[in-house]
């Protein structure tokens, strides 16, 4: 299987690099811009690609690959900072702060250069330029491929054809003719065949699932979610009953959710342990306003209960349970390639973090190598139901996190009624397998409304919808007028508690997607 590794420098878009090639059936990993030579040559990488990042190549203190990584006897593209990286070790010049250029570019290819990267292509497009800096002076035995309208170096390449530099972001959708550029460099450059095949991926997953666990028994808390959903399918597939499930109900799920999750589960064949504890959660959160207070009440609960169901598990079986099922995937484990390297961070409430420590379980995450997207077809190849399949991500802490200000089983009923309401009307316009996320925030604000002959006095319910690849950004999404009109009329005469319906149309950045 060919690989392709990626050095993070601290793009916001190296997640994004890392798709478009998955995208065209070829496997990628991502490492942090410290990374060793060693380490790259352990992943026996058919090619490298070198990020962007926020630094210039020319302060003290910049983010540098390792001199070795771009001498490597592999291909190797670098992206913007990572170009102005391969032309300064290579004894080029980078110049900082004369002309920067920023959003959609035209460039135009060299007259007299034979481009491997942008064969077949006009010689004028489209980029997205993002950079402060500019190649002055290219390193020896290199020529330049393409410029801006500025004369800025817009592309480079070793006289080899070894070594590539692009200014611009090919793996943005803004770049014109980006995917051919990348797979010139992937299949015509470094030889790969496109055989990253997810079929051939569950079989040889399962086997390997077999092999580790052997004999031994394996708990998995689960949300409800594809993540957890989809793990939990790949595994039963493996050992079968040897599995076992917990599902902690918190109450803090959307309306009747927790019944139609566990009638999905049931049809899986999965062995599901159903715990009630929502009373407990309600009683905890009771009058608490942070956020951040919110979340590890949550957290902790979650642990608890968890903790308690498994242990009556380990009784029933009369043997513990040795391994812990969790549906971490990808985007929660890349080492960060900013200034400090990231740890692999589990992430807590639905994926169960901290109990590995605590309980003394091996941890089993057998789809840490996989984007949202390609857990999504897993899920597909393996049967789990459309309605876990292509259910909208929610927050690990549930329904808490978009009741704004203090909890109560009252204003998360209201949030619920709203919510159905959405989820109804963007299903009835066929616009809700379209939308990556769609929910519902209950603000802690009441407005003066008039209701028939009365005054009233209600809070303010805020509906939030965006697309997104990978949640890392995202762009509100338009939604018809005619049926924003309807759910607004549908909240205020159908939900109680609710006068006043407003549209978030931020896009993130500058917010995150959720409200806390």
């Amino acid at each position: 299987m060919d690989n392709i590794v990626i050095i993070d420098c601290g793009s916001q878009f190296t997640q994004l690099i890392a798709r478009r090639v998955r995208e065209m059936k070829i496997h990628s990993v991502i490492l942090p811009w410290d990374v060793t030579a060693e380490r790259v040559l352990e992943n026996a990488p058919s090619g490298i690609i070198v990020s962007g990042g926020p630094d210039s190549v020319n302060d003290e203190g910049a983010i540098a690959v390792h001199e070795k990584i771009l001498n490597l006897d592999v291909p190797l593209l670098g992206i913007c900072y990572g170009m102005q990286l391969l032309a300064k070790f290579l004894g080029g010049e980078v110049r900082s702060g004369e002309k920067s250029e920023y959003g959609t570019t035209p460039v135009e290819l060299e007259e007299q250069a034979d481009a491997r990267l942008f064969r077949g292509l006009p010689g004028a497009f489209e980029v997205l330029m993002s950079h402060g800096d500019r190649v002055e002076r290219l390193p020896p035995r290199f020529f330049a491929t393409a410029h801006t309208r500025h004369g800025v170096v817009a592309a480079m390449e070793s006289e080899d054809g070894r070594r590539f530099g692009l200014q611009f972001h090919p793996e943005v959708e803004h770049t014109q003719h980006g995917a051919r550029i990348l797979r010139h460099f992937l299949f015509d450059v470094c030889g790969c065949r496109g055989d990253w095949d997810l079929g051939d991926w569950v079989e040889r997953s399962v086997e390997e699932i077999r092999g580790r666990v052997g004999a031994e028994c394996v708990v998995c808390g689960l949300s409800g979610g594809v993540d957890s959903t989809v793990a939990a399918a790949l595994v039963h597939r493996a050992i079968g009953k040897r599995l076992e499930c917990i599902f902690v109900d918190h109450g803090l799920m959307r309306r009747d959710e927790g019944r139609e999750v566990l009638a999905s589960y049931e049809g899986l064949g999965l062995s599901v342990r159903c715990a009630d504890a929502s009373e407990l959660f309600l009683s905890r959160l009771a009058g608490v306003t942070d956020p951040d207070e919110k979340r590890k009440i949550i957290g902790e609960l979650f642990i608890n209960v968890f903790e308690e169901e498994s242990a009556k598990l380990g009784a029933a079986r009369n043997s513990p349970i040795a391994w812990l099922l969790q549906g971490t995937i990808y985007p929660d484990v890349i080492e960060s390639g900013g200034r400090k390297k990231g740890s692999a961070v589990i992430k807590l409430h639905h994926n169960v973090g901290g109990l590995p420590e605590r309980m003394n379980l091996k941890l089993l995450e057998p789809l840490r190598d996989l984007f949202k997207d390609e857990v999504r077809e897993i899920g597909r190849l393996l049967e789990v139901p459309d309605a876990i399949v292509d259910r909208h991500p929610f927050p690990g802490p549930g329904l808490a996190v978009r009741c704004l200000g203090a909890v109560s089983k009252e204003r998360l009923d209201t949030l619920r009624g709203a919510e159905a309401i959405f989820k109804e009307e963007l299903v009835r316009a066929g616009l809700y397998g379209k939308i990556w996320q769609s929910f519902c925030v209950l603000l802690p604000v009441r407005t003066v409304g008039v209701m028939g002959d009365g005054r009233t006095y209600s809070e303010v319910l805020a509906l939030r919808a965006v697309n997104s690849s990978d949640a890392m950004t995202a762009d509100w999404t338009r939604l018809p007028m005619d049926l924003l009109d309807t759910v607004s009329k549908r909240i205020c005469n159908e939900v109680r508690g609710v006068n006043r319906v407003v549209l978030d149309i931020t896009s993130k950045p500058p917010a995150t997607i959720e409200w806390e």
